[in-house]
Parts: structure tokens; sequence; C-alpha cells
């Protein structure tokens, strides 16, 4: 053991209520398969339902406790519905992870407005849907942890991505003044930011090879990030080897926001 580190049961979500939304597919698929292996029942939400039924499906074969369910991010009244029920199933939630985005990459210039309402309705209305019906569960419950999922974007832009990255800067300020209000409350909100993943959300980039090449070679470690890189560090700030960690973003981007350039000057 680390000296100083807490016992390995720290990171462990034994009998701990999950709500997974985005569960169906990429990032979402992985944090459920994740949190159900560290002993978490997961509650596999996704607006594609037989995708997190397969999921949960999976996890339940590989002796894990899950469920699944469809839920639109954009109806607060459905967001609200699932997290109700799955509180009065089990008495209780203790993990809300919120990983569903869209993304329309084109310039300034050329976005419609439906294009703009489609990506800041399921971007910024529906992450702060799930964080309010969670929030407001695990308040009067006085525990909980929340994960948010931001970007890189939030942060760096390229041309294509000004809606977007509106969008994941707007989740982290979400996530901040989620952890102040329901920290005194014993709930704890963190935002996650990835790099390039290779999910369905990359599909365009990663047909496009000199594209693909280009996003590998920004990344300190030279490629791609897998799913399971991302559901890691999203179990770490649920669990309570996090537990003094609130209104923080983890970077989760092989060092693509560590570094401004790829020369390497003489002699190093």
């Amino acid at each position: 053991m680390i000296p100083g580190m807490r016992d390995q049961a720290a990171f462990r979500l034994d009998g701990r209520v999950a709500a997974v939304i985005g569960a169906g597919s990429g990032i979402g698929e992985a944090v459920a398969e994740a949190c159900a292996g560290q002993g978490a029942r997961v509650a596999c939400f996704d607006a594609d339902e037989p995708r997190a039924r397969a999921v949960a499906e999976r996890i339940g074969v590989a002796g894990g406790a899950a469920e699944s369910g469809c839920l639109d991010l954009r109806d607060r009244a459905a967001v609200d519905a699932a997290l109700d029920a799955l509180r009065a199933r089990h008495g209780r939630l203790d993990i809300a992870v919120c990983t569903p985005s869209i993304n329309v990459r084109k310039p300034v210039l050329a976005y419609s407005e439906e294009e703009v309402d489609r990506v800041l309705s399921l971007n910024l209305k529906g992450n702060f849907n799930l964080l309010r019906a969670a929030g407001r569960i695990m308040t009067a419950q006085r525990s909980g942890a929340i994960v948010l999922f931001s970007s890189i974007r939030g942060v760096v832009v390229e041309p294509g991505q000004s809606v977007y990255a509106a969008t994941k800067a707007g989740i982290v300020q979400m996530a901040r003044a989620a952890a102040a209000e329901f920290g005194p409350h014993g709930v704890r909100v963190n935002a996650v930011a990835p790099g390039v993943v290779d999910t369905p959300l990359t599909a365009q980039v990663k047909a496009d090879k000199q594209w693909y090449d280009a996003y590998a070679a920004k990344s300190i470690l030279g490629r791609w990030a897998r799913p399971e890189e991302i559901a890691g560090p999203t179990v770490f700030l649920v669990s309570d080897a996090a537990s003094y960690i609130t209104g923080a973003v983890l970077f989760v981007d092989g060092g693509w926001t560590a570094v401004d350039g790829r020369f390497t000057p003489p002699g190093m």
C-alpha cells in the first residue's frame, strides 16, 4: 500500500446505487461497466434503450447488478421521474454520471438556428436537468457524488467548435456552482474533461485519416484515448478515495492541454 493511502476499499462502490446517463455506448458504457465492476448497482440510461439494455445485460452476465431505462435528457419531467423511481426502488441514489452530448461541426456563420438550439438543448439544458434532479435527491439524503462531462474544448478550440465548446465551458461552471450549493449537504460535484476519445461522437474525425492522425499527434501520448481510460478517473471521482474533491475539473486528455506546440528545441 502507498504510504498514507487509505485502504483500497476507498475505491470500491459496494452498496452504492449509480445512475449512468449515456450508458448505451462510448464513455457512458465504459463508466457503467466500471461502476458495476467496483460493486455498484448501476442503472444504465440512454435515449437508445435497446443499447442500454444490452449493456445492463452484459453487466449481469459478468456478475454485476444492473438495470436499464430509456431517458431523453432534454425532458425535465422524464429525468425527474427516472431518478425518483430509481430512488424509490433502491432507497437511495449515491452516484450520477452524465456523459451525453452532441456536436455540429460548422463555422459560426454557417450555423442554423435549429442547430444551435439542438446542441444547447442537450449539452447544457440536458446536463442541467440531470444535475438538478440528482442534486434534489442527494441533498435531501445528505450524500452523493455527481460527475458531468466537459471536454478539452471547454478551454481550447478549433474552427467549427463554437457552440459545442461554449457548452463544454458552461458545464464546468454548472458543476462548480452546484458544488458550492450542494457541498454543505454532503454532495460532491465534479467534471471530467476528456481529450479525443474513440467513441461514436468522434466517428466523423476517425473516418478521415489525416484528421485522425492530427488529433493523435496533438496529445503527448501520441494516440487517441479508449473509453475505458476515461471510465477509471470517473469512478475515482465518485468513490470515497475522492472524498475531498469537489468543484474540480479533471482533464483526461493525454496531455493535450499541457503543451502549446510540438517543436522540440535543439538539445532537448
